[in-house]
């Protein structure tokens, strides 16, 4: 089913290069960025700015050999992070962004299979690389970005000022370099080490069509302020931050950390924010907490709902009437918050439209850079992601009974594949171009799209982490105890999704080890066995893969006639 007509005039970008030029021309004096110093105080940086940076720090790169290369970026969110991204894929070469939690390991092992000749990062990530820089491609170039300069350590800085100069001695060669928007710009990888992680690559046409189908229903103004708080290295932050935000001339500022999100609001007074559920569940727990400790707070709260919604019907603006000390608390001007990367209780969208902040959920993937379904200014459902972005369509592979099947989409969002790996991407695009998602849903007769489970082994914990069982189960495995094991997901007490294991002990080498047979162990001997396993497993993983539940099975698993485990028949 293909997409409804955009309702609002689009401004055509040929590529990457092409959308920061544009913007440079209509934004040139507007905020691109506003920053805080280490001492708190807030400065801005214009698109002038920002293009010029840009600009030079590309020139610097070129003039370094790094033209057709890849370039690696890590760290905290920061202006830095932003003009590495913009630099490269603007007439260098491929970016490669990478996960700040990732170990290592992870790391290391993304360096070598993209051949990364360049990496930008912050002290937090030069200490990991500090502690085995011996095992580090002896080709990789490190450069400091978001920190101090040290004597004897390439900075970010020198690189722009050394840009600079080039460009004033009449140097064009980053200037002139040909972009071909069907070229790989973005290489992201899905997973972390154990030889199983993807490499989505994406080029500058899937981003900037992603950028033309949003605004053609999605109003962002260049008096638009947005806040950036996932990590930039996801495609659902970046797109929106770097892209959308560009070629709408708003302004972006950095959040210091979730703990800090209603702090940092405060101080920006943001108007646009993107989240995941995690967050909104976590503020909205917060805010209705208060409501309910105030005299009659709850029905005040539900009588003040319906008469802003009735106002609201006949252009009158009750809002602050009723919920000013909450729409203080967002910094207030917060108008829109798009959501995605995991379900959200649509009771928290209500609410939040009652505040006057619309919540605009969604749904996409890595692999689709990233949006492909959107609730957008003229569609506002609690339940559904959305309609397909226009110029994109999607479908329901075999659906059952219920209309139930797999989401599948065309369009040219679509990843140009899986680096070097033409047999999964075979797997995923099939020769008619649709893309298999691997998630499950419907739509209705509206196009409404409903997005029910997932197909897929993929864990999608409360704050939107995607955890690759497989990777975990081959972690466990690697401990002799440990006979089977099998990685799912789990909820804990305040019924957040969270990351859980089962595991069938290997009795034969517990009784070697510990001399006792299988029937001698108590629940609690096993228990605390097993608790080592899994302790040593996690101490190896970023805090976010963590296996934060397990549980001791006395008997196998069941399995298919090719003896792999059924995981939906081995939950308990």
């Amino acid at each position: 089913m293909a997409t409804k007509k955009q309702f609002y005039p689009v401004r055509e970008i040929k590529d990457l290069r092409d959308l920061i030029n544009q913007s440079a021309k209509l934004y040139a004096d507007r905020p691109a960025f506003e920053v805080k110093t280490k001492s708190g105080e807030l400065y801005q940086i214009t698109y002038k700015q920002y293009h010029e940076d840009i600009r030079a720090l590309g020139t610097a790169l070129v003039d370094m050999g790094l033209s057709g290369e890849k370039i690696a970026v890590s760290g905290d969110n920061c202006y830095d992070w932003c003009r590495s991204y913009m630099a490269t894929v603007t007439g260098v070469g491929v970016i490669v962004p990478i996960d700040k939690e990732l170990l290592f390991d992870d790391i290391n092992m993304i360096l070598n299979v993209s051949d990364v000749k360049l990496f930008f990062c912050d002290k937090k990530i030069a200490r990991k690389l500090e502690e085995r820089k011996d095992e580090l491609k002896k080709d990789l170039t490190i450069v400091m970005m978001h920190t101090q300069k040290e004597e004897g350590v390439l900075h970010i800085d020198d690189l722009v000022e050394k840009g600079k100069k080039l460009l004033a001695d009449g140097d064009t060669r980053y200037l002139d370099a040909t972009i071909d928007p069907n070229a790989m710009c973005s290489l992201l990888f899905t997973s972390g080490t154990t030889g199983m992680s993807k490499g989505v690559m994406l080029c500058h046409r899937n981003f900037c069509y992603e950028v033309m189908a949003a605004m053609g229903i999605l109003k962002i103004y260049p008096e638009d302020c947005g806040i950036s708080l996932l990590p930039l290295h996801h495609t659902y932050e970046s797109t929106i931050i770097l892209f959308f935000a560009s070629y709408c001339g708003a302004k972006v500022t950095f959040c210091d950390g979730f703990k800090y999100v209603l702090k940092n609001m405060k101080e920006f007074s943001p108007s646009v924010f993107v989240a995941v559920p995690l967050l909104l569940e976590t503020v909205h727990r917060r805010l209705m907490k208060a409501v309910a400790n105030k005299p009659h707070g709850l029905t005040l709260f539900k009588v003040g709902s319906v008469l802003v919604k009735a106002a609201s019907k006949v252009g009158i603006d009750l809002k602050k009437v009723f919920f000013k000390e909450i729409i203080d608390t967002f910094g207030g001007n917060m108008r829109l918050i798009i959501c995605g990367a995991a379900p959200i209780n649509p009771q928290i969208l209500k609410d939040f439209e009652a505040f006057g902040i619309q919540i605009l959920q969604g749904y996409g993937l890595t692999e689709c850079a990233p949006l492909a379904m959107l609730n957008h200014d003229r569609l506002h459902l609690a339940e559904s992601v959305g309609e397909i972005i226009p110029g994109s369509e999607a479908k329901i592979l075999n659906p059952d009974e219920n209309g139930v099947g797999e989401i599948l989409l065309k369009g040219d969002m679509v990843m140009l594949g899986y680096y070097q790996n033409p047999e999964e991407t075979a797997k995923v695009i099939d020769k008619e171009g649709w893309f298999h998602t691997g998630d499950l849903g419907y739509v209705n007769s509206k196009g409404h799209y409903y997005i029910t489970g997932r197909c897929k082994n993929v864990i999608v914990t409360s704050n939107g982490k995607n955890i690759y069982p497989e990777e975990l189960e081959y972690h466990l495995g690697m401990d002799i105890r440990v006979g089977e094991c099998l990685v799912l997901a789990d909820t804990n007490k305040k019924g957040e999704v969270i990351v859980g294991a089962r595991i069938f002990p290997n009795f034969e080498e517990l009784k070697e080890r510990y001399g006792k047979d299988e029937k001698d162990f108590t629940d609690e001997e096993l228990h605390a066995i097993f608790k080592e396993v899994v302790d040593a497993v996690n101490a190896k993983l970023p805090p976010f893969k963590s296996i934060l539940n397990f549980k001791v099975r006395r008997t196998e698993f069941v399995k298919t006639t090719t003896s792999k485990i059924m995981r939906h028949k081995n939950t308990d």
